[in-house]
């Protein structure tokens, strides 16, 4: 007999008749009365909803008077990202620790209180007495991001102060969320290949020596090895999935949740539910099974024509999953360029080499020059297009060999950081509870008693 929670009944099928005559509204209304779908206008931009001081991204600027799109910037706390990663690379330590220092105080730690900042972090790594077995292993989840949201929402019940929003206690919760996020993600991980799959259960206890990325593949991978390359380039993939300002959908979700006073970890499992969905954290999946829908149906990788008719087949919903969407290309805000993919993809081809994938390194980067043109000709466009991060970060995780599952709670692992500053930033300005206007354009009508309808 079906599970009558998933059963879809015949009456439930005239239910959703009902809702959708109910639910619908006509889309010249939100032309006429200049509604900002999305919260943004015809050209992407945004509706201004709040300020902060965390991060900004730019992406056109005033020259002689008129608003010109550039190259994409994004600043962390007012350094330029690109400028972050550049340095990091010849560094002997790992930066997303740096950058979390940044993101939640304000500016660059000294040696000393980063070393320090190591210190809190790898305490708070330890899960509560039995959480393992009693909260990851109990009832594990088939989508990771499920499982890390239930994880977080019980934390609340170990918590001596879970309601308390003091900025003391917020800023202790916010530390330990971000130093267990790559333990719950990875145990989740772990029971459901146990008990989904009947693989070995592995439970690598995470080492305080280490940094958020090297613990990621530590606690990963059954033999805890990795190379030098393999932890930094994930490390650059945390750094720039960390944060990327006030307005992206989970970030705003944070700011929104918040404002009504409620408790960090239902804060965070908000977030965690908005990052979930495809248009925003799941992006990347979408990239890797078009890439290899594309391999398995072009013959020539090397063949521009042969590349751009199947790039054009995506576009007329012939090919892959028919949505009309080539996965990776355009952004929200950005228009020339998105700095993340700029950034990401001079140690992409550095991975590649050292795993023997070249030849589809090369193809990424021939579909990065294709499908801008190819979309500008095929579609009627409001501003520029180009590769966004999530282009490179779904190849770079598939050559790290990490499963599908855990390529969206790796954006949260990252986005953490950006999240709890962004609670942070909210708490302490008090701001009042957000409230943005719906019109109704529904008909009145006199009540009808139940036995004249």
């Amino acid at each position: 007999m079906p599970n009558r929670f998933s059963r879809i009944t015949p009456e439930i099928e005239e239910y959703v008749k009902l809702t959708e005559t109910a639910s619908f509204i006509d889309p010249e209304l939100y032309t006429e009365y200049d509604v900002k779908r999305g919260l943004r206008d015809i050209n992407g931009k945004g509706v201004l909803v709040g300020i902060t001081n965390i991060s900004e991204i730019n992406s056109k600027r005033m020259i002689n008077g008129v608003e010109t799109p550039i190259e994409g910037e994004l600043f962390y706390r007012g350094y330029n990202i690109t400028d972050v990663v550049r340095n990091q690379k010849h560094e002997s330590h790992f930066g997303f620790e740096e950058i979390t220092y940044l993101l939640l105080f304000g500016k660059l730690p000294t040696s000393d209180e980063l070393t320090d900042f190591h210190h809190i972090l790898a305490g708070y790594r330890t899960l509560p007495r039995n959480f393992v077995r009693d909260v990851i292993l109990k009832k594990p989840s088939a989508d990771m991001m499920n499982s890390l949201a239930r994880s977080v929402l019980t934390l609340y019940s170990y918590d001596p102060e879970p309601d308390n929003t003091d900025e003391a206690n917020v800023l202790r919760q916010c530390l330990q969320l971000i130093a267990m996020f790559p333990i719950l993600s990875v145990y989740g991980y772990q029971a459901h290949r146990y008990y989904g799959h009947n693989e070995s259960l592995i439970i690598h206890r995470p080492r305080k020596d280490y940094s958020t990325a090297e613990n990621i593949l530590h606690c990963l991978r059954s033999d805890s090895k990795f190379s030098p390359l393999e932890a930094k380039l994930l490390d650059v993939a945390l750094i720039l999935h960390a944060e990327h300002g006030g307005g992206n959908n989970s970030t705003f979700t944070t700011h929104l949740v918040s404002s009504s006073g409620t408790d960090t970890y239902s804060a965070i499992a908000a977030a965690l539910g908005s990052l979930k969905g495809p248009k925003h954290g799941g992006a990347n999946i979408k990239v890797v099974k078009m890439f290899d829908d594309m391999k398995r149906n072009v013959s020539d990788w090397t063949d521009e024509e042969e590349v751009s008719r199947y790039l054009k087949a995506l576009l007329h919903k012939e090919a892959f999953d028919k949505a009309g969407l080539i996965y990776g290309i355009g952004h929200a805000v950005y228009s020339l360029s998105d700095p993340r993919a700029l950034v990401f993809k001079k140690f992409v081809g550095e991975l590649a080499q050292e795993k023997g994938m070249e030849k589809e390194f090369e193809l990424y980067s021939l579909v990065e020059r294709l499908a801008p043109e190819i979309i500008s000709r095929e579609r009627k466009i409001y501003k520029g297009v180009s590769p966004n991060v999530d282009f490179f970060s779904g190849f770079v995780y598939q050559m790290l060999d990490l499963p599908l599952e855990l390529y969206t709670p790796i954006f949260a692992i990252a986005r953490i950081s950006g999240w709890s500053a962004h609670r942070m930033e909210e708490i302490c300005q008090r701001n009042r509870i957000m409230r943005p206007a719906y019109m109704s354009t529904a008909e009145h009508h006199d009540y009808i008693p139940i036995e004249n309808r």
